[in-house]
């Protein structure tokens, strides 16, 4: 009895499945039903479901890689990513059973595509892939870009397949095409060693105390938390202005990620009250006007003299 429902059940389930497959129409030598349909929705969602956990399980496992580094195990992550994406795919056309002739042709319209429409962002990728194989620019790195207005400067976060998101100090974060990076000069502070040097530049008046000047700028450089005690803070005179004398402070800091500018204030903080303690002066622009004494500005001058004559009425 058992034997016989369960023919009669799948029985059942067979002429619901043909009956789907009969609601339809032809084209060409291709059958389209609501069976086909629907087993086509079916596949890509579950192809869709298995790539996107193949890609959770390669970052999962490369993060906790701890013998590479940022940039392999992010290449890494993209290598296996598109891996697993190619196979969904393929696993897909499989069991759909589309015919791979008729793939041939699509391949050929899908490399017009990315000849002209999808060029930019199959460049992009590439250029991915370029910055994360040479290591010329992994995930941690500060590095300042010239974006017309000065040097944008912060710390990579992540490299995409299209951009690459750099993080900077006041909480922006700006996504940078990847071919940028590749085709324009980039300045990377951490590229080999994360230490750099800090230029500030210092002005004092003519009549100023070089030597004393020198220490106090020394002494305000080394107040400062974050500024290396060695490499030592240097002072070296720069210029002779025209309001004062060009001085330049030195420091190195081995965190750029954290910030320049606050170092800088940190340390013209400290060497504004050490000025003012010691009497040292900040110079200011100004000009110096000499009137020569010649015939013509005595002439104007009394011309511009009341006449004692007129006075007199």
């Amino acid at each position: 009895m058992s034997g016989w429902a369960n023919r009669k059940v799948h029985h059942q389930v067979e002429d619901f499945f043909q009956s789907l497959d009969d609601l339809g129409f032809d084209i060409g030598h291709y059958h389209i039903s609501v069976f086909n349909a629907a087993k086509m929705v079916l596949v890509v969602v579950a192809m869709f479901m298995l790539a996107r956990l193949g890609s959770k399980l390669a970052r999962y496992f490369f993060a906790r890689a701890t013998s590479l580094d940022s940039a392999q195990q992010v290449l890494g992550e993209k290598i296996v990513s598109l891996m697993v994406w190619a196979l969904a795919f393929f696993m897909g056309i499989d069991l759909l059973g589309i015919n791979f002739t008729a793939l041939t042709v699509f391949s050929g319209a899908f490399g017009l595509a990315i000849g002209f429409g999808l060029q930019k962002t199959f460049g992009n990728l590439i250029a991915g892939l370029i910055l994360l194989m040479d290591r010329s620019i992994k995930p941690g790195d500060v590095i300042a870009i010239n974006d017309g207005k000065g040097n944008t400067v912060g710390q990579v976060r992540k490299i995409g397949i299209r951009a690459v998101s750099v993080a900077t100090r006041d909480h922006r974060e700006y996504l940078i095409p990847n071919e940028i990076l590749m085709t324009t000069q980039v300045e990377n502070w951490s590229y080999s060693n994360t230490q750099i040097v800090l230029t500030i530049p210092v002005s004092v008046a003519y009549d100023t105390d070089l030597d004393l000047a020198e220490r106090l700028m020394l002494q305000a450089a080394r107040a400062a938390p974050r500024v290396l005690a060695e490499p030592a803070p240097s002072v070296v005179m720069s210029a002779l202005g025209a309001s004062g004398i060009d001085m330049a402070i030195y420091v190195t800091i081995e965190d750029p990620q954290d910030g320049t500018a606050n170092v800088r204030s940190q340390v013209l903080r400290a060497l504004w009250r050490l000025f003012q303690e010691h009497g040292v002066e900040v110079p200011f622009p100004q000009q110096d006007v000499r009137l020569r004494d010649t015939a013509a500005l005595r002439a104007l001058m009394g011309s511009s003299e009341p006449d004692p004559a007129n006075g007199a009425q």
